[in-house]
């Protein structure tokens, strides 16, 4: 019965795979996504619910609490109404917590959670990267018996990597290899800029200056969207003969801005930006030509101020482009990319991520391995509960 249900579930998991695919690489309809979103994560639900149902599984039992580490993180969101629809569908006993970016809020809720019978729990821990928050909740699962999956922020850094998944036996990760996303957006600028190298290079000195929106120090997604994209861009520019970007302040050491309340918010990059405008600018000669950030959200704030400033107000405007990359791929960003104000984003598969977990949950309520019927997706070499949802690249066209 399990191996039927594991192999339905397969079936299902590769047809969302590709259909989440298709999607990223058209923006004839980017306005649309939104509500596309949702329809597909409820259709993808039923499928996997009548799986469920075929092949027997109880899922009366399960208890399932999920931790978002904030409600205000746009893709986080996404994710959040994929799963609400798979759990939904599953017809699983659920409640969603908001822990509002505090690791002392996450502990304390997931306390209540397992006082009021929770045996699944689904962690997006706010500590991204730190042995220390993720084993403290592990030790708090295990003490219960309680099942737990941990996605999208990192649990464990390259020092300490399988030292949290390899301490219970009932606990795995859904997420992203973290390096690729760096690796993929580098690769899209790199690109970008040897085709448009003139046009971005607005003083015409033959260097593009750049600028760099970090989310949150610490974390293992921005650190190595941060270190990737330049390095791989930058590997592009000097084969095809250019010189490396060179970034904006030569005061900043670190090379980068980032979000000093790790929220990767767009309100921060936008302070940044505007400030930045105030003083690099093209009167001064010194204009910002190229902008990178960690997420959407960001990039989003970047551009409302470089509209400000008259610059990326859409196709069919007299208005000057800076180049503006994200990560994410959210709706809202889709439709910069349409409308000429944004260049390109690093898709994330909020519908992917949702659709695994959801496997794990009907694997922890009928009692089998976590990882259980999650071949269609990219496991670690090494930690072989330590899944990963491959990102894609989004440019529109």
């Amino acid at each position: 019965m399990k191996k039927k249900l594991m192999a339905i579930l397969l079936c299902v998991t590769m047809t969302a795979a590709m259909l989440a695919g298709c999607s990223s690489s058209s923006s004839d309809d980017a306005a649309a996504d939104s509500a596309d979103t949702a329809d597909t994560a409820e259709e993808e639900a039923e499928e996997v619910a009548d799986a469920a149902e075929d092949a027997g599984v109880d899922l009366a039992d399960a208890n399932v609490a999920v931790f978002y580490y904030t409600y205000a993180d746009t893709y986080i969101s996404s994710v959040r109404t994929a799963l609400d629809a798979q759990l939904d569908a599953l017809g699983v006993t659920y409640q969603n917590y908001d822990s509002n970016n505090s690791q002392t809020t996450q502990n304390e809720q997931v306390d209540t959670a397992l006082a009021q019978g929770a045996n699944i729990l689904i962690v997006n821990i706010v500590t991204s990267g730190s042995v220390d928050a993720s084993q403290a909740i592990v030790d708090k699962a295990s003490a219960k018996d309680a099942y737990l999956i941990f996605f999208n922020r990192a649990v464990e850094d390259d020092n300490t990597a399988g030292q949290v998944l390899g301490s219970y036996d009932k606990v795995a990760f859904v997420g992203t290899d973290a390096p690729e996303a760096g690796h993929m957006q580098g690769a899209m600028i790199g690109e970008y800029l040897v085709a448009n190298y003139d046009t971005v290079d607005l003083n015409g000195d033959g260097v593009i200056s750049y600028a760099m929106m970090m989310g949150q120090l610490g974390n293992a997604e921005a650190i190595y969207r941060t270190q990737y994209s330049v390095e791989d861009a930058n590997a592009i520019l000097t084969e095809a003969g250019y010189p490396e970007l060179e970034y904006f302040d030569a005061s900043n050491a670190d090379k980068y801005q980032v979000d000093q309340d790790g929220a990767w918010s767009a309100t921060a990059a936008n302070n940044y930006m505007t400030t930045n405008l105030s003083q690099y600018n093209e009167t001064n000669g010194n204009m910002i030509e190229l902008v990178i950030c960690n997420n959407d959200g960001m990039a989003e704030g970047v551009i409302s101020a470089l509209n400000v400033a008259g610059y990326n107000l859409g196709t069919g405007e007299d208005s000057t482009l800076i180049p503006v990359f994200g990560v994410d791929a959210t709706d809202a960003a889709k439709q910069l990319i349409a409308d000429g104000k944004m260049v390109g984003t690093i898709m994330q598969d909020a519908e992917g991520m949702a659709s695994c977990i959801s496997i794990m949950t009907q694997n922890a309520a009928s009692g089998a391995a976590l990882t259980d019927g999650t071949d269609a997706y990219n496991a670690d070499p090494d930690i072989a509960n330590k899944i990963y949802i491959p990102y894609g690249t989004y440019t529109g066209e």
